[in-house]
């Protein structure tokens, strides 16, 4: 008996010993993998907004130069947005899946000073298309939105914002 139960932790023993992990691999990164990556990236990002706005016959969107588009649904007719005015807001921040992330309450606004504040590179854009009184739709690729590492809250990493704004006001 007593040789049994040594020979079974001497098996125990020398069944759990692990073996020697290797090093870490080189990882051999280059500029071109990382554009690479990007390009890919971009590519997969530009066909899932195709998708989503095929399902959206409706939302005449106009694509910038940078990659954001919008479709103002709602015409006002107040005074054009421009740099260094401060905007007043009613927003809905949604993703693609229709995930709402963030709104403004039913009575209030928010406000930021247009080109001058840490909003979003999307929305700086797109509210200088829009005039007092506009209802857009705004389609936030990644690059003008959070990026690659999200708002660390309820926006994930490399999303694409879907952001329903009004213009209420400009100071």
């Amino acid at each position: 008996m007593r040789i049994s139960y040594l020979s079974f932790c001497f098996l125990i023993l020398f069944s759990c010993q692990t073996k020697e992990l290797d090093q870490d691999p080189v990882i051999n990164w280059t500029k071109e993998k990382s554009t690479e990556m990007n390009k890919n990236f971009t590519i997969e990002e530009e066909l899932d907004i195709k998708m989503f706005l095929e399902n959206r016959k409706s939302w005449k969107t106009i694509k910038t130069g940078s990659g954001l588009r919008y479709y103002i649904y709602h015409k006002g007719d107040g005074e054009q947005a421009v740099s260094g005015k401060i905007a007043q807001v009613k927003f809905k921040i949604s993703l693609l899946n229709g995930d709402l992330c963030y709104e403004t309450d039913f009575l209030e606004t928010e406000s930021f000073k247009i080109d001058k504040s840490d909003i979003e590179t999307g929305v700086q854009e797109g509210i200088k298309k829009m005039k007092v009184g506009d209802k857009a739709k705004l389609i936030v690729p990644s690059h003008l939105g959070h990026g690659l590492i999200g708002d660390m809250d309820k926006i994930p990493p490399l999303s694409v914002l879907v952001i329903d704004l009004e213009l209420c006001s400009l100071k």
